[in-house]
């Protein structure tokens, strides 16, 4: 398929899990796909080998989102290895849960730096790339932001704020033919799910127990609605939060 032919993407946070996947969804559809990553280059390089291997267009870039230099670097080499930038997918994040007694500064400025200011920083630079020709963000949200969890004010806090960007921007943007929208997963297999000891507790018997499509939601779940968020199939769709969760935060 060539929903995405001719087009570059970034895919921040990409070498692994959700950002993973949908860097190689992208490249399976026609784009040229950028792998960031701020520490996992094996990781990255292995995306990018995936994408190649099947007749797809990758590079890996190491970019920490949250430092401003590196952000800059990070477009700067997209434009340098394709010319151009249509898309940019703002996935990386850091997953903080904890008591909020235990909440620090070193944590919550982590927390925010990341997820909400890092988010910031693309967008400025995705902005000058874009040109007249207009662009397209998404962002990686949480269904978290509708319905915090215990242990995670300060996570769901970081994702309703950039869930509260999609929506300024998207008028922000009014005329200038760019288009933003959140992406709210719900609970998803991934490497960090299994590393937090998550994928296979009581807790995640406790959500499938309460999902109406019944599992755990699998990085390729998220990665196809990023594919039709990027296309023109929803060209008319911009300043919206799109909850991918099986129905479990569907109210």
């Amino acid at each position: 398929m060539s929903r995405l032919k001719n087009k570059t993407a970034v895919v921040t946070g990409a070498s692994k899990g959700i950002g993973a996947s949908i860097a190689k969804y992208f490249a399976a559809e026609g784009a040229k796909v950028v792998v960031n990553y701020a520490s996992s280059r094996e990781g990255a390089e292995k995306v990018v080998n995936e994408i190649t291997g099947q007749g797809g267009t990758a590079i890996a870039v190491q970019a920490d989102v949250a430092n401003q230099i590196d952000v800059t670097r990070l477009f700067e080499e997209t434009k340098n290895a394709f010319g151009t930038i249509d898309i940019l997918v703002n996935n990386a994040g850091v997953y903080i849960y904890e008591p909020v007694e235990l909440v620090s500064p070193e944590t919550f400025h982590k927390s925010f730096n990341t997820n909400v200011l890092g988010s910031i920083f693309t967008i400025q630079e995705a902005l000058k790339h874009f040109g007249d020709k207009g662009g397209n963000i998404i962002n990686i949200s949480s269904g978290a932001s509708n319905s915090p969890l215990p242990t995670g004010s300060v996570y769901s806090a970081t994702k309703t704020a950039l869930d509260a960007l999609t929506v300024a921007l998207s008028k922000e943007f009014s005329g200038r033919n760019i288009r933003i929208n959140s992406l709210l997963p719900g609970i998803v297999e991934t490497e960090g799910a299994h590393t937090a000891g998550f994928i296979g507790s009581e807790a995640e018997a406790g959500f499938v127990a309460k999902t109406p499509l019944g599992r755990t939601g699998q990085p390729d779940d998220i990665a196809k609605v990023a594919v039709f968020l990027a296309s023109d199939e929803s060209a008319w769709i911009t300043g919206e939060k799109i909850t991918v969760s099986g129905g479990v935060y569907g109210f």
